[in-house]
Parts: structure tokens; C-alpha cells; sequence
């Protein structure tokens, strides 16, 4: 089971793609940590983005996919993967399904998880986390105990930065210009499963569940 998760920002994509991992036991592949461990594995392809990433530039596509092939060999995506945070473009949606098509190992599914803009933005710009990693939480969906405080340490929770309303809606704009466009590029194909992800956390991982079992 191969499939592509998309979504804008604040769509629970993280939440989702974490719980498909645990369903259907195949890792979720997140493009940075890729370049990171081929780095760090001295790859041939690894050392080469590794050159990009220490002057600061992006790592190209046609590196990007080679290293997301390259981790499709190993044992634990045997059974397949998801991709999170890529493709971005329709060039690199085309760059991956090209190399996909020669491995014989095509894309089986893309979720496609929508919700509300306004919604979107309420939930980002509530969201609080922990600064010492103990979790995170919404100002109106899930308070902490004591205001403003983890419940696990009680330390002071902070706001991310890019959860910050004006940086949000740069975020928004940016996913409609590049990745919005992918939409169409996987609907032309019929892999495309759009999911209703304005409600519940359960309620979404339901709809995502029945459209993987009936892909």
C-alpha cells in the first residue's frame, strides 16, 4: 500500500499519517528525515544532497525522488509507505511517477484531507505546545489543565512561530499556488480520495480507513 497524503496546513496530516502507519504497519517517509539519515548513511545520493543542504540551497527533485526510491528498498517498506510533505509540485509529482512507473511500484492511493479555510486558521492560531516536548494543545479544543501550563511539567507552553495568523495565511497561500495543483494532476489518474477532515480526529481516520479498503 503506497499512498500520498495531502492536505493543507493544520489538516492533521501529522495525527493521520501516524495512525495509518499503526493500521496498516508501513512507515510514513517524511522527506527531511530522509535527507538527513542518507546524509548521515553517507549514501552516494545522501553525500550529494548533503552538499546542497550545508550551502543552503534546496536539494533538486530528481535527488529528492532517487532518495525516496532508494529508501523504498529497504525490508520495512515491503508492504509500502506513505508520503508526507511530497510531492509539493506537479514537477515532482511527474519526477515520482516516473521513477515509480520503472520500479513497477506505483502510487496506490492519495488522501486528499480538506477542511475550511476559517477552520483551518482557528486551529493553528489556538494551538499551544510544550517546549519540552510533552505534547500540545488548543486554547478551545483541548485546554490544559491550568491555563497556559503543561500538564506533564507545568512548564509555560508556547505558540509557534508560523502559528501566528499572518504567517498562517502566507502558509495557505502558498499551499494553493504549488500544491493545490495536485489535486487535478491525482484526480486525472482516479487515485485521488478526498477526505472530509473538518470534524472529529476519529471521524477523519474512519473515512481515510474506508477509502483505503476500497482502493
Amino acid at each position: 500500500m503506497r499512498i500520498i497524503l495531502l492536505g493543507p496546513p493544520g489538516a492533521g496530516k501529522g495525527t493521520q499519517a501516524k495512525r495509518i502507519e499503526e493500521r496498516y504497519e508501513i512507515p510514513q517517509l517524511s522527506t527531511g528525515d530522509l535527507l538527513r539519515d542518507a546524509a548521515k548513511r553517507k549514501t552516494p545520493l545522501g553525500t550529494e544532497a548533503k552538499a546542497y543542504m550545508d550551502e543552503g540551497r534546496l536539494v533538486p527533485d530528481p535527488l529528492v525522488v532517487g532518495l525516496i526510491v532508494e529508501r523504498m528498498g529497504l525490508p520495512d517498506c515491503a508492504s509500502g509507505f506513505i508520503l508526507d510533505g511530497f510531492p509539493r509540485t506537479v514537477g515532482q509529482a511527474e519526477s515520482l511517477e516516473k521513477e515509480l512507473d520503472r520500479k513497477k511500484s506505483p502510487i496506490g492511493a492519495v488522501i486528499c484531507l480538506r477542511v475550511d479555510r476559517e477552520k483551518l486558521i482557528e486551529r493553528l492560531v489556538g494551538r499551544r505546545i510544550c517546549p519540552k516536548g510533552h505534547g500540545e494543545y488548543h486554547l478551545r479544543f483541548r485546554p490544559p489543565k491550568i491555563e497556559g501550563r503543561c500538564d506533564v511539567c507545568q512548564t509555560e507552553l508556547v505558540q509557534r512561530e508560523d502559528d501566528q495568523e499572518d504567517k498562517i495565511r502566507t502558509r495557505m497561500k502558498a499551499y494553493e499556488t504549488e500544491t493545490a495543483p495536485l489535486i487535478e494532476f491525482y484526480r486525472d489518474r482516479g487515485l485521488l480520495k478526498p477526505i472530509e477532515a473538518g470534524g472529529t480526529v476519529d471521524s477523519t481516520t474512519q473515512q481515510i480507513e474506508s477509502a483505503l479498503n476500497a482502493a
